[in-house]
Parts: structure tokens; sequence; C-alpha cells
């Protein structure tokens, strides 16, 4: 066995320090968020389409509603790994 075990880690040589700014870059762009706020609209509609007290078994509440949620769903993942191709957030 190697004698990495006991050697103890020094954290300050390997780790690049940080500087303390106050303008550090954006983590989402706009674009992010702006599919963000379509993935919240979206899943609004689709939990507004299951509400309801008569026809319970209407096939709109069955399969439309669902499948719209879960598109909601899908389009706030993309939001989140979105990343512009020329990796220039605004």
């Amino acid at each position: 066995m190697s004698n990495i075990k006991n050697q103890p880690l020094d954290t300050n040589k390997s780790a690049p320090k940080k500087q303390l700014s106050g303008s550090q870059p954006m983590v989402f762009g706009k674009i992010n968020y702006i599919l963000t706020l379509v993935s919240l609209a979206v899943l609004v509609i689709g939990f507004a389409l299951m509400t309801g007290r008569t026809d319970i078994f209407s096939s709109t509440k069955i399969t439309v509603a669902p499948i719209v949620v879960i598109l909601g769903f899908i389009i706030g993942l993309a939001a989140i790994f979105y990343r512009e191709k020329n990796g220039e957030n605004e």
C-alpha cells in the first residue's frame, strides 16, 4: 500500500483561493429564466385541467392533464440544464 493515507491533507496548496468580488457571473442566463417561467405556466395549466368536481372520469383529467404536467416538468429540467452554445450568459 502507499503512504497516501498517512499524509495529512493540505488543502491550502491544492485548492485555488477564491477572490471575493461583488460581481460574480450569473449561474443562469436570460433564456434559462424564460424557460423556467414557461415551465411554471405549463404546470399551472396542467394542474388547472385536473381540478373540478364534476365528471371525474373525463379524458381531459385522465390523459391530457397528466401529459401537460409531465411536459411542464420536462421543460423545467431543460431550463436547468440548458447552456448557450457560445458559453456566455447574459
